[in-house]
């Protein structure tokens, strides 16, 4: 740790993704920052752990290749990424129980994609049950509108539920059931589509424009690319803080660390905890943060081939979506296996055995018996994993950094809760604090 003599012009508490791009800013202006991280490893939410030579992000995610601020601060050629086909499979109904479906999609998974960047499978998409022709049309008019309109201006439109603002755009109640529920569930993760329809937008602009993407090492490796460009020793591990003030910071164990400028880059829970009142960090907590678990499984042999996410449009049932991770980016599977993820929305009461083979026997009317012999990996139980951007919870926007003078914040619920939303929110701090340097 710096003495007082030698105290860095800011103190970031947290090494998430906001927190690490918000030291990366600093340094890139020539500024020293000393990052205090609780937990034993950088990334926060973005983190990638190695089990029997799998890669397991904590909680499935992607990165768009479309996100604005993450195109400026990463390197993808360095991260290597692999991308989705641009579609997903909606299952709709149970395959016999006699089938394995193991070389390819099984009858009752439904494509569902963009035909403009699927050329080859046209056909198969137009006369798709997943979703009636004339809300495929609407989806092609929403898709043309978006991409004719800036981020800004999706941000600053009036905000309704994702739910009000799908009905509005007349799409019918079986493309909210079997296509935009399990999509927009499993990013918003809640079960009532109540997230702003600013996070509809952007999200589904975002998707029609880039694609959806996974790092050859992780999603950690992306915090890992950002913390190689803060100067050595500048971020310690395992050191919680307990109390931040402008002045300076208090550790767990009591020490007194001070610097000019404090940025506060816990996720939303901590910020409250560490400030004491969620007045001062730019909105409510809301009663609806946003919880996912998320299983791991191996094979031998993929239950399907396609690199797609699968939703489920059945109505019924604990799982919302699953991939076949290695057939996106084999790095995370050794050879000659495969990975699969399972996101569930919100936490089961069921204990960890107990759920994972409550999702076993479910996923085999998804893809019949092969299913039993996938070897259960590990799951993670994520209780907060986004903030609650519903209107009624303060919505999307992106807040001023400033909390008092010499105390910032950032975070994604500063911005879109998202990657970007991040990332951007962690710049936009340290811009504040160049600016208010004497």
């Amino acid at each position: 740790m710096p003495s007082s003599s030698d105290a860095p012009a800011a103190i970031i508490v947290g090494a998430g993704l906001a927190g690490l791009a918000a030291a990366r800013e600093l340094a890139a202006h020539g500024q020293t920052c000393l990052v205090l991280e609780a937990s034993d490893g950088i990334g926060g939410r973005a983190r990638t752990d190695v089990v029997d030579g799998f890669l397991l992000d904590r909680g499935f995610q992607v990165l768009l290749t479309a996100y604005p601020e993450a195109r400026r601060v990463l390197d993808f050629a360095t991260l290597e990424l692999r991308t989705f086909d641009p579609g997903s499979l909606v299952f709709l109904e149970k395959v016999a129980s006699s089938a394995t479906s193991r070389t390819s999609s099984p009858a009752k998974l439904h494509l569902l994609a963009d035909p403009w960047r699927m050329k080859d499978r046209m056909a198969e998409i137009a006369f798709s049950s997943a979703l009636p022709m004339g809300d495929k049309l609407r989806i092609r008019t929403l898709r043309e509108r978006l991409q004719a309109t800036n981020v800004e201006e999706i941000l600053a439109a009036p905000e309704h539920t994702t739910a009000e603002r799908l009905a509005t755009l007349g799409f019918s109640p079986a493309a909210i059931q079997q296509f935009f529920g399990p999509f927009y569930r499993g990013i918003f993760l809640e079960r009532e589509l109540a997230t702003s329809s600013r996070m509809l937008e952007f999200v589904f602009k975002m998707f029609s424009e880039g694609d959806a993407a996974l790092p050859a090492r992780g999603t950690g490796a992306m915090a890992s690319q950002l913390a190689a460009q803060i100067a050595p020793g500048a971020i310690h591990l395992n050191t919680p803080v307990q109390h931040v003030e402008p002045s300076g910071v208090r550790l767990a164990d009591g020490t007194i660390l001070t610097a000019p400028s404090v940025i506060v880059a816990a996720d939303q829970p901590h910020a409250a905890r560490l400030l004491g009142d969620a007045a001062h960090y730019g909105g409510p907590t809301g009663q609806l943060q946003r919880a996912t678990t998320c299983l791991y499984f191996a094979t031998s042999q993929a239950p399907l081939l396609d690199r797609m996410l699968v939703l489920n449009g059945s109505g019924t049932g604990l799982v919302n979506n699953m991939c076949v991770v290695s057939q996106i980016q084999p790095t995370y599977s050794p050879a000659g296996q495969h990975l699969i993820s399972v996101s569930l929305v919100g936490v089961s009461a069921q204990d960890e055995a107990a759920l994972a083979a409550t999702v076993l026997e479910e996923l085999c009317g998804w893809f019949g018996e092969g299913v039993r012999d996938w070897r259960y990996l590990r799951s993670y139980v994520i209780p907060f994993c986004l903030p609650d951007q519903s209107p009624e919870a303060g919505g999307v926007a992106a807040r001023d950094p400033r909390l008092a003078k010499g105390l910032y914040i950032c975070g994604d619920y500063c911005d879109t809760a998202s990657i970007n939303g991040a990332l951007l929110s962690g710049r936009r701090a340290a811009e504040a604090v160049l600016a208010d340097l004497p």
